[in-house]
């Protein structure tokens, strides 16, 4: 199920112009359009990926990308990109 939904969002994932500017200021990067869509879709195409339904949003982790998709579940649209919160002990 998990996959199948993944490749659901990847097909339908869109963005809005402000979003790349908020995804920049959140990562503290300087990416272009292009480098973001290419971001969100190698998340998207990892298999080791755990998606969570939380509310209105998909969340989807990636430990490898070291990101936390932010994903409206009604109209699939990007919300934000997080960085990965560390939990240390």
């Amino acid at each position: 199920m998990t996959h199948e939904l993944l490749r659901v969002i990847q097909s339908r994932v869109c963005y809005t112009d402000l979003v790349y500017q908020r995804v920049n200021k959140k990562l503290s990067r300087d990416m272009t359009p292009a480098q973001i869509e290419a971001l969100v879709q190698r998340v998207l195409n990892n298999e080791l990926t755990l998606i969570l339904c939380q509310g209105k949003n998909y969340y989807i982790e990636d430990k490898i990308e070291d990101v936390v998709l932010t994903i409206n579940r009604n109209n699939y649209r990007l919300i934000t990109i997080n960085k990965l919160q560390r939990t240390t002990k």
